[in-house]
């Protein structure tokens, strides 16, 4: 059933665009450098060009939430495999399109689905600009191509609720002062502009990053867990919580890690496996409002 994005608009320069309320794409990468590209049906819009798989976003949807079922539709290839990471907004005035870059996390066999792909494929990076390209991601490359590392943001909650006070007695109640941190993280899990990340933290051509958020909980605070869903990952520590931000930092492969807590003992075990850090007052500033 469609939604109702589809239509076309012309933005603040005339241009004729498609998308009601915008378009938006994946540009999947994975960790050897290849993308994941659409050869476009001959009868589409720019038909027989290359690009990423996307089209029009609906009213109520993010650009993520777009891409994705996007590129289900177009590519087969299961939301629940992909890792989004960053967004690149090209803004016409009026009319944006906006390429959401992901990681797969799970099996990715793409291929071509639902009339809209002559064929879908794993593409080298050094192949894209030998390839008929659709002119907006022609023009994209070169800045998707310069995309950061994903950014896993760590929060030591003990050290973070401690600082957030808010004057509701948290110190009683460590599990429910806990909880409420969780739900507002969400503001930050759903993406970080440029101009607000973390210092040491670079965007790159980027406009927003859309970090792995992970909670570290100890003690009582472990309450969480039991069995209700957070908007982010919570990961409890079994035993000191320094010990598990440090291991949780260690292990994050590819990402730029960087854990968010006041402790000076865990900051200097933080340099000694290449984790950044920064205090709770960079998060605080964005979720106090909640």
């Amino acid at each position: 059933m469609r939604g109702d994005g589809d239509g076309w608009v012309h933005c603040a320069a005339g241009h004729r665009h498609w998308g009601r309320h915008g378009a938006a794409g994946l540009l999947l990468r994975d960790q050897d450098g290849r993308v994941v590209l659409q050869h476009r049906a001959w009868w589409s819009h720019q038909g027989g060009t290359w690009g990423v798989p996307g089209g029009a976003r609906d009213s109520g949807e993010t650009a993520v939430v777009a891409a994705l079922r996007e590129t289900g539709e177009e590519a087969g290839i299961d939301p629940a495999a992909v890792r989004p990471y960053g967004q690149l907004v090209d803004d016409h005035g009026g009319w944006a399109y906006s390429t959401v870059l992901g990681l797969p996390v799970g099996p990715v066999d793409p291929a071509p689905t639902g009339g809209e792909s002559e064929d879908v494929r794993w593409v080298e990076a050094d192949a894209v600009p030998g390839l008929p390209l659709h002119p907006g991601f022609a023009a994209a490359w070169p800045r998707l191509r310069q995309a950061p590392a994903p950014l896993l943001l760590v929060v030591d909650a003990a050290n973070v609720v401690g600082a957030r006070g808010r004057g509701d007695g948290w110190w009683r109640d460590r599990a429910g002062a806990t909880a409420r941190l969780l739900e507002a993280l969400v503001q930050v899990s759903t993406g970080v502009a440029a101009a607000d990340l973390p210092p040491g933290v670079d965007a790159g051509p980027l406009d927003l990053l859309l970090p792995r958020v992970v909670v570290v909980v100890e003690g009582a605070a472990r309450a969480v867990l039991d069995g209700r869903e957070w908007p982010v990952e919570v990961v409890p520590a079994p035993g000191a919580g320094d010990d598990t931000l440090v291991e949780v930092a260690a292990a994050a492969g590819g990402d730029t890690a960087v854990v968010v807590t006041a402790d000076r003992g865990l900051r200097n075990r933080l340099d000694a496996v290449g984790a950044g850090w920064v205090g709770p007052s960079w998060l605080l500033g964005r979720v106090n409002a909640a």
